[in-house]
Formats: structure tokens, sequence, C-alpha cells
């Protein structure tokens, strides 16, 4: 398709006009493609947010795990996506991986029925149906530590997944003690045991990078999101979700030197000045920088033809149980 830009803008705006759709794009989106979207923002306000959408349908510009939480939230709903794309740390587990997750907890001497299960959104829905079943819950990077909170009430060891870094984070801001399954030997004398996966985007940033920054740039702010490495968290002044950081960066002085720890399409449309990203790396997501423009008027052109591309089905019983997660973290 050999079209200039602002020509496939143009589709596509005249056929979200005609079409009984709603564009849903999350910030790590491409500029051109998140500049389409009706709906935008981080993976709770995505959530919320197209539940209140009436459309028939909903284009969601994101990778599956997000595509898969609109259906749950909102069965109703016919949600497709330009493309399929699998978050790495979403497919560093699965509902095989995550029972292995349960039984290496048993056998370090946790009861199953003492196990209380959180997992964050970056999960596929048959985690979160696993998740539901035991009880537990859904958590984003904004909310977690909120969600924990709750959860120690019921007096039972955490079992944190897939995220280590989200989960080490949150009990070090919390002065609790965290294990990573196969990696540390005690599990029982833990209060948050943590699945070993992480976001490979931000494990790029390292305490080296911010030593730099702070060596070139005397007073520079250094802010990061909670999948980064505890030390990286540890040596930075701000740590916060993605909707977090942008408004602890939009109310800095616009003099004032920011680096930041985070997906580089993000980081690069917070403000034209004295922003840096903070790593010698391009810290690019692949899967959520597959979904280009033509992408977007290919699949509204399916929506218009009657045979959509790459539409969301889930089944009932996941369906139930991942919601029952979900609606768990929506409740608080």
């Amino acid at each position: 398709m050999n079209e200039t830009t602002q020509e496939l803008k143009d589709k596509i705006t005249a056929l979200k006009k005609k079409l009984d759709v709603t564009v849903v794009a999350h910030f790590y989106q491409r500029d051109e493609v998140f500049e389409m979207g009706d709906i935008t923002g981080d993976s709770l306000e995505l959530a919320k947010k197209t539940m209140a959408d009436d459309s028939k349908f909903v284009l969601f510009c994101g990778v599956a795990f997000m595509g898969q939480s609109v259906k749950v939230l909102s069965p109703e709903k016919r949600v497709v996506m330009p493309k399929l794309a699998c978050c790495s740390m979403a497919r560093m587990i699965d509902s095989l991986y995550y029972d292995d997750a349960v039984k290496a907890m048993v056998a370090d001497g946790i009861k199953e029925e003492n196990i209380l299960p959180i997992t964050y959104i970056n999960s596929n829905a048959d985690v979160k149906a696993k998740v539901g079943k035991m009880g537990g819950m859904v958590c984003t990077s904004s909310n977690a530590k909120v969600i924990i909170t709750t959860a120690l009430k019921e007096g039972k060891k955490i079992l944190f997944v897939p995220d280590r870094c989200l989960g080490q984070n949150i009990a070090n801001q919390m002065g609790l003690k965290s294990a990573v399954i196969g990696e540390d030997d005690d599990l029982v004398g833990a209060d948050i045991i943590c699945y070993n996966g992480f976001c490979a985007v931000h494990q790029l940033f390292s305490v080296d990078d911010i030593n730099f920054y702070r060596k070139k740039y005397p007073g520079i702010k250094i802010v990061t999101h909670p999948e980064c490495d505890p030390a990286v968290c540890d040596a930075s002044d701000f740590v916060g979700s993605t909707s977090q950081l942008i408004k602890y960066i939009a109310d800095l002085d616009p003099e004032q030197k920011v680096a930041v720890g985070t997906e580089f399409n993000l980081v690069n449309r917070l403000r034209s000045k004295n922003t840096y990203v903070l790593s010698s790396t391009k810290p690019e997501c692949p899967t959520m920088n597959e979904t280009t423009l033509e992408d977007l008027y290919v699949t509204l052109k399916s929506i218009e033809d009657g045979e959509p591309l790459n539409e969301i089905f889930i089944d009932e019983e996941t369906g139930k149980w991942a919601k029952i997660a979900l609606d768990r973290m929506m409740a608080l």
C-alpha cells in the first residue's frame, strides 16, 4: 500500500466515522497509531474506559493480553486487534507454569490454601482465570500496592506473577520480604513470593545509566517504572506507573532536566526539552511497535466488509474466572 501517512490517516478517520467502532491505543504505541486513538492510556485506564464505551466494536492497538482483558470485562463487545502482538512478559507464564509455581511453594512447606495469588495485568486470560479460581485478583503498576495491602489482610502468602521486579519493588516500598521462585531457597520466610518473569524493555535500564546522568547533569531527576530492576528503582527520585510518570513529569518546572526509564515512544512524547531516555540503547518495545497505520486501516476495512480480522474470543469458563479476578481489582 503505497500511500502517505496523511492519506492513511484520512482513510482511517473516514472509516471511524462510518463504523460503530472505538479505536483504543496504549501509550507505548507508535506516535502515528497513538494519535488515531479515541481512547488512550495505560492498562488500567484503558480497562476502565472501554467498559464505559458503548460502541459495538473495540479496535485495540496494543498487545494481546490487553485485548483479552477488554473482552473478559465486556463480553458483549466485539474486540479486534490490528496485530495479535504478544507481550514478552505475558508469554513467560501460562496456566501450566502457574501450576508449577504453586507446586514450588507447596514443596517448600506452604499449604496451597494459604496461598493468595495476584497477577499483574500483563498476563493472558488463562493465568487470570487460575488466579481468580484461587481467590486472587489482578493488579496494575498503579494500584499494586493497594491490591497487595488488601490481600495481606487475609494472612496468607502472596504469590505474585509474572513480574518479579514489580513484586520486589512493592515489597521494598512496604518494608516486606520478597523471594523469587527458582532463585531464593527460603520461600516460607517471604511475604511476597514472585514468579521469575520480567519486562525485557525495562531491564535495559541500569544504575550505571543513572550515575552517568547524575554526573553529566547535576540536579537531574531520575524517574522510572516499577518494572525496572529494584536497584534502579531504589536509586530513582520517583517510581510510578505510566500515568503516574506522565503526571509527575508534567508537574516539573520546564527547565528541570529529567531522565526517564520506560518505553521510548512514551518518553519521546512527554515534553519537547530537558527530557532524556535513561539508556544508551533505544528502549522500544518490539511487540507494541508491531502495529502500523496500515494495519489499523486494514482492520477497519475488514469490519466494514463484515469479516473482522484478529477478533478476540475467550471460552466461557476462562472468561468467568478471569473476570472475577479483574472485578476484584475494579472493586478496590
